[in-house]
């Protein structure tokens, strides 16, 4: 029967935690949330290891509730590991979240993105120095959105513990393993798991870091997506660096039947070193708004040859669009200097492209990123003042910068 009362989500089960140091690690325990047919939110939280507890809430999830779920969950913490847990927020921050919570690390990055790779490197380091630190600690990932940022997480760590990890460890890593292939493979994103390889590849030499830097100046559309009645679409690109925005193209006006491919030329060539986003988007014809052709994430040390492709399955957004054509990819040419790549002539785009360079239409302009951890309201006291408690971690957060990939870092398998 379909119920009535006032919606609630309600925290239901419970968690035997057996002693911390106990090297099997038990089946993977849910707790989830009572689901009714009027129920607006549900909650996972899940022992992935002894000591790694993750716990996720949908980004649909209703605020009033979401908040009610934060306090019990915050209760549940306490009452089974006392002051002996350590949150990492791999969201945005809130301020009833360092309320609630005594030890609390923010992580946070765009839902449905990957954090850069340094930050990748600062979380596991994070991580291994709590959990060494007493072999009571246990380790919390909170999460609002997709759990690809959970997935992130655990996969790479249970990358960073298998460099130094004691043989007892191994069965936490097959854990780790099996939460991340049955919860997370199947929604997470391709760059997502892009940087798990990257990571998994730099710690353990598989990958050499590149250090010269690359110049884009062609990107190459093959196989033109149908975003557009009649076929075909509206394209432009907006490139980030470490989630800045550093280019802006014009608009490309593709007919579905025209072309074959579409290439969008960047003269001089653009600089770009580090973490690395190309969002695609289609700016829909008479209409103020815009859709999402695709996205990629990628980190100039991983790229060592001057022409990258990327399938359809290796693209954000379009890996599971069936407006992008299923032989479709994305080629990037680059060079070592700005200069006008000789012998690319073939590459102009035919006579029926014409391009809009207009700008400065704001819908061109606006950047999605620019409020991720801006200030929010959430009704809680403390305003969006940081956890003096976070601050009191220096040995677990600070200083890690210079452990992690930069241009002359040197990761576990260079030292050898």
């Amino acid at each position: 029967p379909v119920s009535f009362k006032k919606r609630k989500c309600v925290l239901v089960g419970s968690a035997r935690v057996p002693p911390s140091v106990q090297a099997h690690p038990p089946p993977i325990r849910n707790m989830s949330v009572s689901r009714t047919a009027e129920d607006s939110c549900e909650l996972d939280l899940v022992y992935v290891t002894e000591r790694i507890i993750a716990v996720s809430f949908p980004s649909t999830a209703n605020e009033e509730n979401f908040r009610s779920n934060l306090r019990e969950v915050a209760q549940m913490l306490k009452s089974k590991h006392g002051g002996n847990y350590l949150l990492f927020n791999l969201s945005e921050r809130r301020p009833d979240i360092t309320k609630l919570h005594a030890k609390v690390l923010e992580f946070g990055w765009p839902d449905l993105h990957t954090p850069a790779l340094e930050k990748i490197c600062s979380v596991c380091k994070a991580m291994d120095t709590w959990l060494n630190a007493d072999p009571h600690n246990v380790v919390v990932l909170h999460n609002k959105g997709n759990r690809g940022r959970i997935g992130v997480v655990i996969a790479a760590y249970m990358h960073y513990s298998n460099i130094s990890a004691s043989a007892d460890q191994a069965l936490d890593r097959f854990a780790m393993k099996r939460f991340y292939e049955d919860k997370i493979v199947p929604i997470g994103q391709p760059s997502q798991r892009r940087y798990v390889h990257y990571f998994s590849g730099l710690l353990s030499g598989s990958i050499k870091m590149n250090n010269k830097p690359l110049f884009l100046h062609h990107v190459i559309m093959h196989g033109i997506p149908n975003f557009e009645s009649k076929g075909g679409c509206r394209p432009f690109l907006r490139i980030y660096q470490a989630m800045q925005p550093v280019y802006t193209s014009g608009i490309y006006n593709v007919q579905g039947d025209s072309q074959t491919s579409i290439c969008i030329t960047i003269e001089p060539g653009l600089l770009l070193k580090g973490d690395i986003l190309l969002k695609c988007y289609h700016k829909k014809f008479r209409s103020p708004a815009r859709d999402v052709i695709f996205r990629v994430q990628f980190h100039t040390c991983a790229i060592h040859d001057l022409g990258v492709v990327f399938g359809k399955e290796d693209l954000d957004d379009a890996f599971k669009d069936d407006r992008f054509p299923e032989y479709g990819k994305v080629e990037f040419v680059f060079s070592y200097g700005p200069e006008k790549i000789q012998g690319m002539e073939h590459l102009e785009n035919g006579p029926s492209v014409s391009v809009d360079y207009n700008t400065s239409d704001p819908l061109i302009r606006w950047d999605s990123y620019d409020n991720f951890n801006g200030h929010r309201d959430d009704g809680t006291e403390g305003g969006n003042k940081v956890n003096a408690s976070s601050q009191s971690l220096g040995g677990i957060s600070g200083g890690l910068e210079g452990q992690c990939p930069g241009p002359d870092t040197r990761w576990p398998s260079q030292s050898r």
